[in-house]
């Protein structure tokens, strides 16, 4: 298996992108890369977090944005607010919520990684979701291959 590539962009800068990791692009500066997994992980990932934050059964699937790259998906706006949600999520006696959801995805089947590199994983991820302006016409995106 190869990586997926999570990063913020316009549209038009996504399908940039997307054609440069094409072409063996190197990991972009602000990005996260994760080595071995695909987008059913971070759909999964997607799932934990609603849950986490009480926003179960929301549509969390990633979705492809552009017919030019099947490997260019788009993360929908619930799954966003979700993952950054994350960041500041608070209850009453339940510990960190972000890593719960962490621990929790590292404990999904074939996950090649452990609880604590999951903990980075997601608090970056929630970084870049928490960075997404729909005022500046910028969204999250998945690319994987």
């Amino acid at each position: 298996m190869g990586f997926t590539e999570i990063f913020v962009s316009s549209h038009d800068g996504a399908l940039k992108r997307a054609a440069a990791l094409e072409d063996g692009g190197a990991a972009a500066p602000g990005a996260l890369r994760i080595a071995d997994i695909s987008d059913f992980e971070v759909e999964r990932l997607g799932d934990l977090a609603g849950t986490a934050v009480h926003s179960a059964g929301a549509d969390y699937e990633l979705a492809m944005v552009d017919v030019s790259s099947d490997s260019l998906l788009g993360v929908p706006p619930a799954m966003v607010r979700s993952l950054a949600d994350l960041l500041s999520y608070e209850t009453e006696g339940e510990g960190d919520v972000l890593e719960d959801v962490a621990h929790s995805w590292a404990a999904e089947e074939d996950m090649p990684f452990g609880a604590e590199q999951a903990v980075r994983y997601v608090r970056q991820l929630a970084e870049l979701a928490a960075g997404v302006d729909p005022a500046a016409r910028s969204g999250l995106y998945v690319w994987t291959r």
